[in-house]
């Protein structure tokens, strides 16, 4: 196994930079465009709207038709898009036969769907459905809860991410797992995190979490969200909750190993936080806190022959509580903890809900000797975007440029008018990477600012902010999804957002 630590790059990305040249190229190469500039276009309203409605979308360009999962229906609802300005409802692929839907994935007229069973801890499906015939022409039996599907670029297999979440009560806890499916043979591998059973402090020591009640690694490990190469050879899963990556080879089918996120150093310059709601102010400064990475959205991107992986640092809590009584609950907020004197003086009234106290920390760090006083206190998410390497190295991290950027551009969506800065800021959901021109362009989806934030990452080490993509309010962008001008109905990049708090999908279009 190759485990490694890693060094922290924190500041602040520049100011919009464009290129207004009027570049020529050969015919075989794309026109540099002269600006990067996404305008709204249209919104779709998924049938009954509402909460849930409207969380992953994925496009397919023969059709020129979104498919938008409805977690709350059971179904994935189908739209024409040929037509932007105005969108037309196709049809529906209707799975309450088979489970809820969590992920989608389409490639070459095939669509993957991933369905959790109604008893969650039991075995999940993936439900392939045929664009053409519009049926259901096979299904998967894959792990526990899967939360994300993929196909590989070459189209060859589906790699599942199956979380493998515990019952309410926390006595069922089942493995995380990742299924890879071999779609011309309809065979699948479901590959756990056994082998790395016993190895939990020298992935601890390096800021990787194992925390479940009576949890060995394999059971404690949740995989989210995968990530695959180009080549289709190799995958990534975040890890959320305990807080690292993990690095599978695809041709092997063999999980290579862990890679540990560690901690963000809140007290740093370029890492300022505001970790109170109750404090009246909207204002940014660097305290005494570390923050977990806890990566939700992952995604890899090859940038002149060197790949890396983008990820979402927004962050996790366990809280398993039914009928008022807690089973496991790692949550607690500052002010009802107890600091250790010589780490936290008094003096600094670090307690106070105008400072620290309103801060939601976890419980299972920090106590460094047993004995109920934290030396150290652990929040969660980075409130950030990091580019890693492919072996998880920290190349860049955003530090506090989501929050310092907000602030300046819409201050009243700020964390959520400030409602979310005592919990995990604007809460960084997902990534999406696409190519126009010669630049690389990263798009962040902000789940509690309403938001979507616009980067050039042409140079991984220096992202270049671009613009805000903010339209209605109480939208919680769930899912980010790229267009590529060459399969757009437009001939222009779309971005469309999946809105999982107002039921809709709504579409940008770059007008370079």
């Amino acid at each position: 196994m190759n485990y490694f630590k890693y060094v922290l790059f924190a500041g602040m990305t520049a100011l919009i930079a464009c290129n207004n040249d009027d570049d020529t190229t050969d015919n075989d190469q794309q026109v540099e465009p002269k600006v990067i500039n996404f305008e709204y276009k249209t919104t779709i309203a998924v049938t009954g709207g509402g909460e849930g409605k409207a969380e992953i979308s994925a496009y397919d360009s023969t059709t020129q038709s979104i498919f938008t999962i409805n977690a709350e229906d059971n179904t994935v609802e189908v739209y024409d898009i040929s037509t932007i300005e105005s969108p037309l409802y196709n049809t529906t692929i209707d799975l309450t036969n088979y489970g809820s839907p969590n992920s989608i994935s389409i490639h070459s007229g095939k669509v993957a769907i991933a369905v959790e069973n109604e008893n969650k801890q039991e075995a999940g499906k993936i439900v392939l459905w045929d664009i053409q015939s519009k049926t259901i022409t096979q299904t998967y039996i894959v792990g526990a809860l899967p939360d994300m599907v993929t196909f590989t670029p070459d189209g060859k297999q589906l790699v599942v991410a199956c979380e493998g979440e515990p019952n309410k009560e926390y006595t069922i806890d089942p493995i995380g797992e990742v299924s890879i499916i071999e779609l011309n043979t309809n065979t699948v591998t479901n590959l756990n995190f056994s082998n790395f059973n016993g190895l939990e402090e020298t992935l601890e020591e390096q800021g990787f979490r194992v925390f479940g009640p009576n949890a060995d690694l394999a059971k404690d490990i949740e995989p989210e969200y995968i990530a695959v190469s180009d080549d289709s050879k190799m995958a990534w899963v975040s890890l959320q909750e305990n807080n690292g990556i993990a690095r599978v080879n695809l041709e092997t089918k063999n999980i290579e190993g862990i890679f540990p996120l560690g901690y963000k150093d809140y007290s740093l310059s370029g890492n300022e936080i505001d970790p109170s709601d109750k404090d009246d102010t909207k204002v940014l400064a660097n305290w005494p806190v570390y923050g977990m990475y806890q990566p939700d959205a992952i995604t890899y991107i090859n940038i002149n022959g060197t790949g890396y992986i983008i990820s979402a640092n927004e962050g996790d809590a366990r809280e398993y509580e039914t009928n008022d009584i807690d089973y496991f609950v790692e949550e607690e907020r500052i002010k009802d903890i107890d600091l250790n004197p010589i780490a936290f003086p008094e003096a600094n009234n670090y307690q106070d809900n105008a400072n620290l106290g309103r801060l939601k920390i976890t419980t299972e760090l920090g106590d460094e000797d047993g004995d109920g006083v934290y030396e150290k206190l652990y929040t969660y998410g980075a409130r950030s975007f990091s580019i890693w390497s492919e072996h998880g190295s920290l190349m860049y991290d955003s530090g506090s440029e989501i929050a310092k950027r907000t602030l300046a551009l819409t201050p009243e969506r700020f964390n959520d008018n400030d409602k979310r800065s005592d919990d995990k800021g604007a809460e960084p959901e997902s990534v999406e990477v696409t190519k126009i021109g010669e630049k690389y362009v990263l798009f962040v989806g902000l789940e509690r600012t309403d938001q979507v934030l616009v980067y050039d990452i042409t140079n991984p080490f220096t992202p270049e902010f671009i613009q805000i993509l903010s339209h209605e309010e109480d939208e919680s962008p769930e899912g980010v999804l790229a267009i590529e001008a060459s399969d757009s109905p437009t001939g222009k990049a779309l971005v469309v957002i999946s809105n999982e708090e107002s039921g809709t999908v709504s579409i940008y279009e770059n007008e370079d």
